[in-house]
Order: C-alpha cells, then structure tokens, then sequence
C-alpha cells in the first residue's frame, strides 16, 4: 500500500494533477472501466446536479430510499469536517480504513493516468458502494454537470435543482449557458425530475433533443403540507401523509427540494414503501450546514449560502422566522463572488455583522470585506483578528435572545464548526433543525 494514513492519501491527491480542477471525463472513464464500476451490474443511480439545493435532494432522496429498509450509498461534496462525510452507506460516513481501501484499488489501476482529489473521491465512492453492496446510489455533482466526474455514470434518474449565477468562470456568464451544462447528466429516454417550476429553456430544449422523460414541478408533481400533513401530487395521483416533528414544518426551498427527492424515488419506481411513519422518519435527515437551525442562547443559523439564489432564500426564511432578539451575520466570502445584491438583500434583516478571517487565498480579507459593508450601509461592523474572536464577538452582539447567522461559503461554516466543538456535534449529529429538514432539539451553547 502506497500510504497508511487518510490524510496521507489526501495530501497525494492533492497534489498529483496539474491543476486542481480537470474539467474531462477521458481519464477518470479509463480508470473506472479499469476497476469495472461502468458495468451493467451496477445500482439503480441517481444523479444530482443544480446550483442551489442540490445537496439537500440528494440526501433528501438517499433518506427516502434509506427508510424503507434499501441500503443506500450516497456521495456528496465539499465536507464540513471529516472527508469521510462525502460519502455515506445507510447515512454512515464510511471510515478511514475503507477510504484507505479504496484509494489503494484506485492507484492501482490509474497507472500512470493522474487523478484529481475530486475523481479519487468520486471513485472511490462508487468503488465502496460496489463493495458494500448498495441497492441504489446517489451521486451529487461537484460541479456544473456535463463535465463533472459523476457524469461517466449513466443515470437512471436524473435531477435538476435550482439554476442560477455561479461558477461563471467555468459553466458560462448567462442561466441558459448554464443550464446547459447542467442538462449534461440527462440520459436518452430516461427520467430527469426538474426541481423548479421555471427551468430554463436550455434544459428543456436539451431534454427534447434527447427524448428524455422530463417531470417538472408544479406540472407534473407537487408537495403542499399544512399542519399536520403532507399532500403530494404524481402525475395525476394523489396521496397524502400524516407528518409530524420536523416534517411537519418544511416551507420554501424546503418544500421544493423535498418533492425533488420524492419525484426521484418514484421515478425509481421505489415509493412503494412511503408511509406516514417512513416519511417523518426520512425527513427528519437533512445535509448539515443548509438552513440548518441550532437552538440555544443565542440561536444559531448555519447556512452554506454562498451565491446571490442561496441568499434570497436564506433572507426569505429570516423574514418568515424573526428573532426576539438582535440578528448577527457571522460571515466569510470568496473574493470571486458577486457580493453587493447578498447585502442588499439582507438591509433589514441583520442588526450587526462580524466579517470570519479564513486562511485561505480565494477568502475576501475579513477587513476589506468589513470596508465592503460599511460602504454598502451596514452600520454595526465589527472587526476581529481569528474565528475564536469572531464567534465570542457574535455571541456578545446577539445576546441570549438572539441570532447568530453563519453564511457565505462552505469554509465559512467550517471554520465556526472546527473552533466549537459543541456547535459541532448538534450540527453533526443529524439532530438539529434544518429548514424543516430535522429533528429540533434544544442546547445551550
């Protein structure tokens, strides 16, 4: 074996390829094939692409199936925390030593073909659920969709999140262009759930020209709760569950990305099994870091948003959930972000921001990103020289009956996670609420 350790394998990884992002699917097919992960003994897969919620439907998905008794493999990115959090058996992060495992097989049969970090995990997520013996497997696509190293999986199901303005560098400058990669992941003649009510047309031009089987929201299903029930719409058919606890409470994006993952599973003609137990049970699961809602003195909001779309829904849900006490951003931007219209829109919504120094080139400097408030109108500004600092200055501004919002990127809420331990283990743990998307508990933090 090449090396013992995870973190030797990763710091490898990193830096075997050229670059850190390839977009090209010759290298990391040949691999594949070499490992015979493309055969036609292969799971039932999903795959997910989007903007925004992506994330959130796969999981969503991979719970529904997960509770009706199927064992399920599911492979997300980035991580919060640990690597082994990208990919899951039955909701499980794998461990080190099958992580070590696979990356072993993988080197193997690369040869002399280098990899990037993200093809390693891809493979090794597919190479650990073949082991296991999956019954279905749900890939998330890293980025955009039709050159993602997902996409030399043919997906059984396919499914479109939310579109908008991200990654323009390397998917386009326009939703259409944009769209269009994400259109990549659709198979001829099989389903693709398209997760908003108005996709773009790229999408639904690309879905003619192949002759998939397009399911799009509010067309041809829909999901509406009210207090105690869950209503869904299939194609003409109609049933209904008796919810309760967090499922009971999904709203907005929620809502959506929720019927995403039920038009999956019945595209995957495995929806059988839902029932009023099973379907509380499901979502009570959720993604962590996505409007995930920690309670405690104050309350703590932990949200990846990091794009114009993820904000507006972000704002919608402060709007929809004030807090009796003073609301306080805690948040790190990349400097490649458009950034004015995230302030824009939450004018009203935050009492005080505490701009998060990152370690890290792509960050926006926690001080010019301060400059940057203050100038757009932001008046409580506040400047801290490490994450420690940050966090007992938001803490201090919120006072017990506030809120404490952490946003702007993945790193963001990584850095608040890494440096509270507490606040770790309840976002971890699969036991807050998030969005309506898990069990709520209380914690004094």
């Amino acid at each position: 074996m090449r090396f013992t350790t995870l973190a030797q394998w990763l710091a490898f990884q990193e830096q075997l390829h050229p670059v850190g992002m390839d977009l090209t699917l010759e290298r990391i097919a040949l691999v594949a094939d070499r490992l015979g992960l493309r055969g036609a003994d292969r799971p039932p897969t999903v795959i997910v692409a989007g903007t925004n919620g992506k994330g959130t439907v796969a999981t969503r998905t991979a719970a529904l199936l997960q509770a009706q008794g199927l064992k399920v493999g599911l492979f997300t990115s980035p991580h919060l925390l640990r690597y082994n959090e990208r990919i899951r058996i039955d909701g499980e992060p794998v461990s080190d030593a099958a992580l070590c495992r696979a990356f072993e097989a993988i080197d193997q049969a690369r040869g002399e073909d280098s990899l990037t970090y993200f093809e390693f995990g891809a493979l090794a997520a597919v190479w650990l659920f073949r082991e296991q013996g999956v019954a279905v497997q749900v890939l998330e696509v890293g980025l955009g969709g039709r050159l993602d190293a997902v996409n030399i999986w043919d997906a059984d199901v396919a499914a479109i999140t939310a579109v908008d303005l991200d990654h323009q560098t390397w998917l386009g400058d326009s939703r259409e262009a944009i769209g269009r990669e994400k259109a990549g992941i659709m198979r001829p003649n099989r389903p693709v759930v398209l997760g908003e009510p108005e996709p773009p047309a790229s999408v639904l031009e690309h879905a003619a020209q192949l002759g998939a089987q397009v399911l799009r929201s509010g067309r041809d299903f829909a999901l509406t709760r009210d207090a105690t029930t869950l209503r869904w719409q299939w194609q003409g058919t109609a049933r209904e569950w008796r919810v309760e606890g967090a499922a009971a409470r999904i709203d907005g994006a929620a809502l959506l990305n929720t019927a995403t993952a039920l038009a999956v599973v019945e595209s995957l003609g495995m929806a059988r099994g839902l029932d009023d137990a099973v379907v509380s049970r499901a979502l009570a699961i959720s993604a962590p870091g996505r409007l995930q809602r920690l309670h405690g003195e104050p309350e703590w909001l932990l949200d990846v948003a990091h794009n114009v779309h993820a904000v507006n829904e972000l704002a919608r849900w402060l709007e929809a959930h004030p807090a009796p006490g003073a609301v306080v951003a805690l948040v790190a931007v990349m400097a490649d972000k458009e950034r004015a219209a995230m302030w824009s829109r939450l004018d009203g919504l935050v009492d005080a921001w505490v701009p998060v120094p990152l370690d890290l080139p792509r960050a926006l400097p926690a001080a010019a990103l301060a400059t940057e408030l203050e100038a757009s109108g932001q008046r409580r500004v506040s400047r801290v020289d490490d994450v420690a600092a940050a966090i007992a200055e938001a803490t201090r501004c919120a006072g017990p009956c506030g809120r404490v919002v952490v946003f702007g990127s993945f790193y963001t809420v990584a850095a608040v996670l890494e440096q509270s331990q507490d606040l770790a283990e309840l976002a971890l743990s699969g036991q807050a609420e998030a969005l309506g998307g898990a069990g709520e508990v209380v914690h004094a933090l």
